[in-house]
């Protein structure tokens, strides 16, 4: 027991200790700061590896400097090997009273659990917590699967709670860790990289690719195949580097379905749906749906999927044809997400918008492209605005070295200032 304690006083801010912080995702930590001092669940979901035990860490830092006493703050990761002792909210109910008699801390505790879906039973002791109004508690959980989906969520937390989706490093914050000026050059930088926090501190490209294809084997094989009674894992893994590799294009399942049988793969359609469910799960990918402007509804069939970072791309699968006009348009999407829009794809009889995206009252519609660099490139890229009859904010997005001027109330934004506007 004493041992177990001794481990839980390394990772914590006790007698003065704190523990690395990383780069502090101020964006990040203020919007979560905002939900504090109150009995709501804070849920940070996301990819593995995309920087929530930092954020973790940072809030926690972020209270102690408000004035809150470090004896006051629990913090556990369920990742680290010191924590394996932990399997089940027993386990966890019996370290949490340890701390309590060892520091007997006065007033609020405030909990951080980092991937706390590897704790049999966890949401019994989150629920327990969260309501106990005996003494007082303020929870904050992060963690990298399905159960972690706000739907999922929904039935296995009694209490309220709020969910934040944590996605890799922004251009803005990219620029801040790198030391470099925000500016085309930078941004293209940006987009042939990866925007994984880790990625920043590796030495060379070989050392960053091996380290994402460990992420990539990690979430394929511990994350969904161990979880789910994969029977065709080769199958599943090959389903991920097709999305990868048509990321930014309209596809189906059935077109998925055909492309395996023309390369004599056994498989059917049920079973491709739900591999690409598992993926989506883990947050590899991201599923944008077609939506019909003129209907105002979602529309079945084709949709786009879109990576959670350009890093799979870039170091595993950079042998296929992939042009930065896709990537562009997939970072893009990762920061209308990243800055709480819902985004789908907008359908108009003939035509597609690359993004209907809305947030509260607010919608915009926005075309991406590289370049606009010659006239019968402006009027392909304008020309799916204009046909739209509704008032709403309209973007043109690019890399262009300067800014156009507004047509026909349709404005240009240049992708590395695409935050200004939303």
């Amino acid at each position: 027991m004493e041992e177990n304690f001794a481990l839980l006083s390394k990772y914590n801010f006790w007698n003065g200790n704190v523990p690395e912080l990383g780069f502090i995702r101020v964006g990040y930590t203020d919007k979560i700061f905002d939900y504090t001092g109150n009995r709501l669940i804070k849920v940070l979901v996301g990819q593995r590896r995309v920087g929530k035990s930092y954020l973790l860490r940072q809030i926690a830092y972020r209270l102690i400097q408000s004035g809150i006493n470090p004896r006051n703050i629990f913090y556990i990761n369920k990742e680290f090997t010191d924590f394996d002792y932990v399997q089940d909210y027993h386990d966890l109910e019996t370290l949490l009273k340890q701390y309590k008699e060892a520091l007997n801390p006065d007033g609020k505790v405030w909990l951080f659990i980092d991937e706390i879906q590897n704790i049999s039973g966890w949401e019994h002791f989150v629920n327990s917590y969260s309501q106990n109004f005996i003494d007082s508690y303020e929870i904050f959980i992060s963690g990298s699967n399905s159960k972690m989906l706000s739907g999922e969520l929904a039935t296995l937390l009694s209490g309220r709670y709020v969910n934040f989706e944590i996605f890799p490093f922004s251009f803005q914050e990219y620029a801040g860790i790198t030391g470099k000026s925000e500016s085309r050059q930078s941004y293209i930088e940006y987009m042939e990289s990866g925007a994984l926090p880790e990625l920043f501190i590796l030495p060379n490209n070989e050392t960053k690719r091996n380290y994402i294809a460990a992420i990539k084997d990690t979430v394929l094989l511990r994350d969904i195949i161990q979880r789910n009674s994969i029977k065709d894992p080769k199958l599943l893994e090959d389903i991920f580097i097709y999305l990868v590799n048509n990321a930014s294009n309209l596809v189906s399942i059935t077109n998925i379905l055909n492309f395996f049988k023309s390369n004599k793969r056994k498989t059917t359609y049920d079973t491709i749906s739900n591999y690409i469910g598992y993926i989506e799960n883990t947050f590899l990918i991201h599923k944008a749906e077609r939506y019909d402007i003129k209907g105002k509804d979602t529309v079945s069939g084709n949709c786009k999927y879109y990576i959670n970072d350009l890093a799979f791309k870039n170091y595993l699968y950079s042998g296929f044809a992939y042009g930065i006009g896709y990537k562009l348009e997939n970072l893009i999407y990762l920061q209308l997400r990243r800055s709480g829009y819902n985004v789908y794809v907008g359908a108009m009889r003939d035509k597609e918008v690359d993004f209907v995206a809305s947030k509260g009252d607010r919608i915009i519609y926005l075309q991406s492209t590289y370049l606009l660099s010659d006239e019968q490139t402006v009027r392909r890229e304008y020309a799916s605005l204009e046909a739209i009859q509704d008032n709403y904010e309209k973007y043109v997005v690019s890399l262009d070295d300067f800014s156009f001027p507004s047509n026909k109330g349709i404005q240009h934004i240049q992708a590395w200032k695409l935050t200004e506007i939303i």
